[in-house]
């Protein structure tokens, strides 16, 4: 599948001060990059350094009063949608440490308070069967409400309010996961079926061996998700972080299938 990528940023710094920007699609399995540009204006610096697990990268930028952002890219997707009903679960002793640390709790998934409602309610599956529930139990039972959360709603907040978006969705996946000692972690993706089209967030699951591409919201199946980056939870992740208060001019995020 090959997709195209549109995205325009334009927000003024109340001081001047250093952004990170987390928006090219990776160079990662599965997917190639046929092409891409991204203009960033006329920033005072630009440095780039690898993102977590050396998946996309970190744009540093040094900017006086705005940051402006062109990207464009076209992408072909390769990987396979995953038979997550036929994957099993690895023993935590035969786990990579790259693994053993998506086990831990995070920022906004506080795993621990999760144990006891993970292992009752889908205690009676195993590895792939039990996150395809996972997921399904997540679609189904919260609500997709853009604003009913912001940047300190955790997993929990999620669990007991029920609805959220994409990012609340998947940290609670993570934490449902992770309590059942699945490796979980949070990826940021593009994807033509999401709406309304924004960056998207995803998880990605250990099992067999090797990480799967999962969207709780039900919105994107992997075969047709770019994978920007991945992360413990959405603070590793963020497509944007600056070090000044930022406002908001213009913010566009097409993503459509060719």
């Amino acid at each position: 599948m090959r997709m195209l990528i549109d995205v325009v940023l334009d927000y003024r710094l109340r001081m001047p001060g250093t952004a990170l920007l987390v928006i090219e699609a990776a160079g990662a399995m599965g997917q190639d990059v046929v092409q891409s540009t991204i203009d960033l204006g006329n920033p005072e610096r630009i440095a780039r350094v690898p993102a977590e697990e050396g998946i996309g990268e970190r744009i540093i930028i040094r900017a006086k009063d705005r940051l402006q952002c062109r990207y464009n890219a076209e992408l072909h997707i390769t990987r396979p949608r995953p038979d997550l009903e036929n994957l099993h679960m690895v023993e935590v002793e035969d786990m990579p440490g790259d693994a053993l640390r998506y086990l831990l709790p995070s920022v906004y998934c506080p795993v621990d308070r999760f144990f006891h409602y993970s292992n009752s309610r889908f205690g009676g599956l195993s590895g792939g069967r039990k996150v395809a529930a996972m997921r399904d139990w997540i679609e189904y039972n919260l609500c997709y409400v853009a604003g009913a959360s912001d940047a300190n709603t955790t997993a929990a907040d999620t669990f007991l309010d029920r609805r959220g978006v994409c990012r609340d969705y998947a940290h609670l996946m993570i934490s449902l996961c992770r309590a059942a000692q699945i490796p979980t972690r949070f990826a940021s993706v593009y994807a033509p079926g999401v709406k309304p089209q924004d960056f998207h967030a995803v998880v990605e699951v250990y099992l067999d061996g090797e990480w799967h591409l999962v969207d709780p919201t039900g919105m994107a199946q992997a075969d047709n998700m770019a994978l920007v980056a991945v992360g413990r939870d959405a603070a590793d992740v963020a497509f944007l972080t600056t070090t000044s208060m930022a406002d908001l001019q213009t913010q566009t995020v097409a993503v459509t299938r060719i």
